[in-house]
């Protein structure tokens, strides 16, 4: 069945703006933590001055007129509004995919490096942004990617690759599963599904052991805001759809501790991208839904089994502060999920490489698909 696809355009009402507005300046603010800057948190002084910034040198206007110079459309498909930007020049297709807590913001500077290359195809995940999410549990993974098989073959696309991170990687990995024979190569930025371990499986390597134990004190000091979204995501919503402050400290300090910031966020992600993406989450009133996909891949969807292998050639970019400093992710781990045809290690950069390398990025995914697609 035809895909109805309705060209879009950004345009926030001035109402939702100026609500934004009267909250900013209207911000109760805690005591601030003991101890070191951020060592609780988001540091009290640097959020007082983000808000200050947003509330009075910030120009959504302008980042609104920005973003609408990529051509935007919006497809009905079952019960999902897909809100995606199209870059098309008639060469091999390309579907990028973002992870939380960014948006298609964070995947634009790789449509400028790469669409003299590709058709360029960048979806918002189900409820983030201009993209609805279904009133239902499950929207997986999996789920995700069956919208974008839609999704690409409602714009005229039998075969396509995918590149993701975070989430996105999830999805670029289960196009890969659910239907290889569409699929002419993935790239990924984050090591984003563990491969299967359990009963049956090879021993692990020293260099497994080591990598997955960092992982796991990784968790044990990081993964609070993953814990309280996969179970109980309303409720945390309540006080981030209300308060902009609450939003911002909420999603910045991922950015800051995620991105080879070295501790300077500003410097390294810049106040205005940071600034779009919390107020596309903002205006949109997307945050809660957003949370939801860790409700739903945690306790609605199949994990990696024994019989899961990604046939479709797979290209990892291993960035340098990709969550687990102290230990590249290593390769053999991954080779038992993937066919790992390209494994590239770069000296910097993080979880949003799209926004922190852009240039390495995207010489990366061109790298992978010439060699799949001329092979």
């Amino acid at each position: 069945m035809a895909l109805r696809i309705t060209p879009y355009e950004i345009a926030v009402d001035q109402a939702v703006l100026d609500d934004l507005q009267a909250r900013l300046r209207a911000t109760r603010w805690p005591d601030p933590a003991p101890g070191p800057a951020w060592s609780q948190g988001t540091d009290l002084d640097y959020l007082r001055d983000l808000v200050a910034y947003w509330r009075d040198s910030f120009d959504w206007r302008a980042q609104e007129e920005r973003l609408n110079g990529y051509d935007h459309f919006v497809a009905d498909i079952d019960d999902v509004r897909v809100h995606f930007v199209h870059q098309s020049s008639g060469k091999p297709p390309l579907v990028l995919t973002h992870g939380w807590p960014s948006s298609f913001v964070e995947l634009l500077p790789l449509i400028d490096r790469l669409s003299d290359r590709f058709d360029v195809v960048v979806p918002s995940l189900p409820g983030y942004g201009f993209s609805s999410r279904p009133t239902r549990t499950g929207v997986d993974r999996v789920e995700v990617a069956r919208l974008w098989h839609r999704l690409m073959q409602g714009l005229g696309y039998e075969r396509y690759g995918a590149h993701g991170g975070d989430f996105g990687a999830g999805v670029a990995t289960y196009l890969a599963l659910t239907e290889p024979g569409r699929m002419t190569g993935i790239h990924l930025s984050t090591p984003e599904l563990t491969p299967y371990l359990g009963p049956g499986s090879a021993p692990l390597s020293a260099r497994e052991r080591t990598y997955l134990d960092h992982l796991e004190r990784w968790d044990e000091t990081e993964r609070g805001y993953s814990a309280i979204q996969s179970t109980r995501p309303q409720t945390l919503g309540y006080a981030l759809t209300d308060s902009p402050a609450g939003l911002a400290a909420w999603l910045v300090e991922k950015w800051r501790a995620w991105s080879d910031s070295g501790g300077d966020v500003d410097a390294r992600i810049g106040r205005d991208h940071l600034l779009t993406t919390i107020t596309l989450y903002w205006v949109t009133g997307s945050i809660t839904s957003s949370m939801r996909d860790y409700l739903d891949n945690r306790w609605h969807s199949v994990p990696i089994g024994p019989d899961d292998v990604v046939t479709t050639p797979t290209a990892m970019a291993v960035f340098a502060n990709e969550f687990v400093p102290e230990g590249e992710p290593p390769r053999e781990l991954y080779e038992r999920l993937y066919d790992i045809r390209r494994w590239t290690v770069f000296p910097r950069g993080g979880h949003f490489a799209a926004a922190e390398e852009p240039d390495l990025l995207a010489d990366d995914i061109r790298a992978h698909f010439d060699a799949v697609l001329s092979g």
